[in-house]
């Protein structure tokens, strides 16, 4: 047990001796928090990310991830799925619904099946990576994610929370639907964010491509049929036919949010 402290220990100071370092060098870099309880992985991404123009900091833990996040800007997250105690799909449906909510995240696994991979990307994350991974698909992923567009638009932070549509509310800080009747809506963490993104602009179209770019639930290999799949499901849950025309097919091109749209 004392070695394996002892190893951590070292690997934890050789990483924050090399960010001191370079630090300087960095102070616009976009900033990466490491969360996985493995040092040795934590020095590898961390050293892998230093060389190419990042800040790096890390952590081992859940508490840990969240004293780095209370005490720093972080503009992307790698995410270790196999951790102790709270595991990383508790950790981003955590970070989803808590103050963190717009932090990319990409969370990376050994476990590779594809049922794991849409969990994650289900509870809200931007990618997923499966163990054993290369260099170069690290650094390309990262830069993919830090290059998309935030989601729902850059005006989301400063702004009401409370959208109303059709005798619907969704509250955007609570991740919260709810029906004409006052009841409450379940919907999966994809089709939350692709409804937020139809309905923050109401009445414009919007193609499947563009969509595809804005969601956080972005699996590899994705297409226009991902989206059509959850069009259909959000229309099921929001009247189905009673109510057909709250998203509109604008054939050959993508969708529109149909109905007038409320700011509370």
């Amino acid at each position: 047990m004392n070695l394996l402290k002892n190893r951590e220990k070292k690997f934890d100071t050789e990483t924050q001796q090399i960010s001191n370092v370079v630090g300087a060098s960095l102070a616009a870099a976009p900033s990466i928090l490491v969360v996985d309880d493995d040092p040795g992985m934590r020095v590898l991404l961390s050293n892998l990310l230093l060389r190419n123009g990042f800040r790096v900091t890390t952590a081992a833990d859940y508490d840990q991830m969240v004293g780095e996040l209370e005490a720093r800007h972080v503009d992307l997250m790698l995410l270790d799925v196999m951790l102790p105690g709270v595991n990383g799909f508790e950790i981003c449906r955590d970070v989803r619904d808590g103050g963190w909510g717009d932090v990319p995240i990409i969370m990376i696994s050994a476990r590779g099946e594809q049922a794991d991979r849409v969990a994650g990307l289900e509870l809200g994350a931007d990618d997923y990576i499966a163990k054993p991974f290369g260099d170069s698909e690290v650094l390309a992923r990262v830069r993919a994610v830090l290059r998309r567009p935030p989601l729902a638009g850059s005006a989301r932070e400063a702004r009401t929370h409370i959208l109303s549509f059709a005798g619907w509310t969704m509250d955007l800080r609570r991740r919260e639907v709810c029906a004409p009747s006052g009841a409450a809506v379940t919907l999966s963490s994809a089709e939350f964010d692709l409804l937020t993104n139809l309905a923050e602009h109401p009445q414009q179209v919007i193609g499947r491509e563009r969509l595809l770019e804005l969601a956080r639930f972005r699996l590899p290999g994705s297409s226009d049929r991902s989206i059509d799949v959850l069009i259909s499901r959000l229309r099921s849950k929001l009247g189905g036919d009673r109510d057909p025309e709250i998203i509109r097919t604008v054939r050959g091109f993508g969708y529109m949010f149909a109905a007038d749209v409320e700011r509370s």
